[in-house]
């Protein structure tokens, strides 16, 4: 018959069991029988020896209240003659009930006395004796019975240990073979064999595993011509990508690099297929550029003489419990020269319109001016539209200008030291008149003692100015824009918080975008005044970022270095 593993743990637990079971059986046995006679000793001899003493104290007593002790002598007379043990015991109370007759008689005379004391002493030495007799039985057979109960409990102790030492291998023997088998798989060894001679649950898991590693030795030979075919065709594939592909898995070992990136990293596939990413890119810069920088920013690499600019992009591919990935070079050289072409385009456009659109404003000076002739209200009103209509583009034309000098890189900043209290003075007094034409009342809070800042004068007052005039533009009549500059460890920070509609939090990270605008706005601009304070601040060294929530307003905020 054939155990099985159940069975046998369910087995091995009963004999602990019953080893348990039999030891304390043993010891309760034992100590019920020493119980038991512990009590026969009591009842026998301690409570005669109580009875006889309580009898001498009455017969002691009864010159002194002869009434009282002789009904009390006669009940403890009473209780020692039910309790006759001892051999000899019952003549010698027999005795003591003849005298005692007397004494009830009239007999008081003090031989009388001395008869009975001698006589309940005589009861008294027998069961001392027979205490003393048991006790010394009773030691002698406690010492056999521990003697036989401490050699009962060794050997259990030995069969016990025994057992727990050696039972456990029924279990642990076969777990530790599969589980060598198990990494001599995963070491792709499927020639290995597992061999349990028991035909229980771990022989028949045994006998699948050998089947299993059988099917995948017979797999890995058969397909191995297909899997180098397929090698093959993917490595044609990835060779024939325009872009330069780098792929690493997720043990950080470089898989492939197609000829575009080995031509950008100046190397052979010998000398990359198979590396380790960390060895690579502490002997390559641009590999180690493009393993540990994350940034999307276009950067350039000189190629053959020729500068050429790329896009960085990450394809992240799941591999078992980790994510293997390709790198992907994308050359934007022609994007980016066609930037350029626009940039310029449109610096030469902006530059060529300023200079007419600076004589018809001069022009509309002069027809407002009342030494050349009256105008009439219609005429006034339609002179007002066509100077605000011309400020506007010729604010247009200069926030492209900006944007130009940005995308071109020529933008020039002259960081001295500043206070910022002359920004905010700068800045109000450019957008004053706007606030008073609407009714709107800015609030300045600004904190006292602000340290100076290293600070282009007048890209910062561009900013505040451009922050404060979107504040006006979407603040109601008769609300209020408050602008704060408060000092934060070693920046200054400038906010602008206004009562407007709010932004939305999946537009608020693309406010800084060119040309981006929140949809459903009602107020439009062009989209570039956010972008360029954005690059005026990044070009000093701060940061500005916003704070919204639809429905409660917005607070814009930059913050500059303080000047050290």
């Amino acid at each position: 018959m054939v155990l099985s593993v159940r069975n046998k743990i369910w087995l091995g637990t009963i004999f602990l069991f019953l080893l348990l079971m039999f030891t304390g059986g043993a010891g309760i046995y034992y100590i019920a029988i020493m119980k038991g006679e512990a009590k026969a000793v009591l009842k026998d001899n301690y409570e005669t020896l109580a009875w006889c003493h309580d009898m001498q104290q009455q017969l002691d007593s009864i010159d002194l209240d002869y009434n009282k002790s002789v009904p009390l002598f006669e009940i403890a007379l009473k209780k020692q003659e039910h309790n006759i043990t001892e051999q000899g015991e019952g003549n010698y109370t027999g005795k003591l009930r003849t005298e005692f007759e007397q004494l009830k008689a009239g007999d008081t005379t003090i031989a009388n006395f001395r008869l009975m004391h001698n006589t309940i002493q005589h009861i008294l030495n027998l069961n001392m004796e027979a205490i003393h007799r048991k006790t010394v039985i009773a030691e002698t057979t406690s010492e056999k019975r521990l003697t036989l109960i401490i050699a009962i409990a060794a050997i259990i102790f030995m069969i016990s240990f025994t057992f727990s030492v050696n039972f456990p291998s029924i279990v642990t023997n076969p777990i530790i073979q599969l589980t060598e088998a198990i990494k001599e798989i995963t070491n792709k060894n499927y020639r290995h064999r597992i061999f349990i001679e028991n035909k229980d649950e771990f022989g028949e898991l045994a006998d699948a595993f050998n089947n299993m590693a059988q099917r995948l030795e017979y797999f890995e030979s058969s397909n191995l011509n297909k899997l180098m075919f397929e090698k093959s065709r993917a490595e044609a594939v990835i060779n024939s990508l325009k872009d330069a592909s780098i792929g690493i898995d997720k043990n950080n070992i470089i898989l492939f690099a197609n000829f575009q990136a080995l031509q950008l990293l100046g190397l052979k596939a010998n000398e990359i297929l198979g590396k380790k990413v960390e060895e690579l890119a502490s002997s390559n810069d641009l590999f180690a550029f493009l393993v540990n920088n994350e940034s999307t920013t276009p950067f350039k690499i000189v190629v053959e003489n020729r500068e050429n600019y790329f896009v960085r992009e990450v394809v992240e591919v799941a591999q078992g419990e980790g994510n293997s990935k390709v790198i992907v070079l994308r050359n934007i050289t022609s994007f980016k020269e066609l930037d350029v072409a626009k940039t310029n385009f449109i610096a030469t456009i902006s530059h060529e319109l300023k200079t007419p659109l600076a004589a018809s404003d001069f022009s509309l000076k002069l027809l407002s001016d009342e030494r050349i002739g009256t105008l009439s209200d219609e005429q006034k009103e339609l002179i007002e539209n066509l100077k605000q209509d011309n400020q506007r583009v010729l604010k247009i034309l200069s926030e492209l200008l900006n944007m130009s000098q940005v995308e071109s890189g020529r933008i020039k900043i002259n960081v001295n030291e500043v206070s910022p209290y002359q920004i905010v003075q700068n800045a109000m007094e450019t957008v004053s008149s706007g606030a008073k034409e609407k009714n709107i009342e800015i609030i300045k809070d600004l904190a006292e003692g602000l340290p100076s800042i290293m600070a282009d004068t007048e890209k910062s007052t561009w900013v505040l100015n451009n922050l404060l005039t979107n504040a006006l533009k979407f603040t109601t009549s008769g609300s209020s824009i408050r602008l704060t500059v408060k000092q934060n460890d070693k920046l200054v920070v400038f906010s602008v918080t206004d009562t407007g509609p709010g932004i939305a939090p999946e537009y608020q990270t693309k406010l800084f975008d060119r040309y981006f605008q929140v949809p459903g706005v009602n107020i439009k601009g062009t989209g570039l005044g956010l972008s360029i304070s954005k690059e005026f601040i990044d070009a000093q060294k701060g940061r500005i970022w916003v704070e919204s929530k639809p429905g409660t307003g917005s607070v814009f905020s930059f913050s500059l270095p303080m000047y050290s």
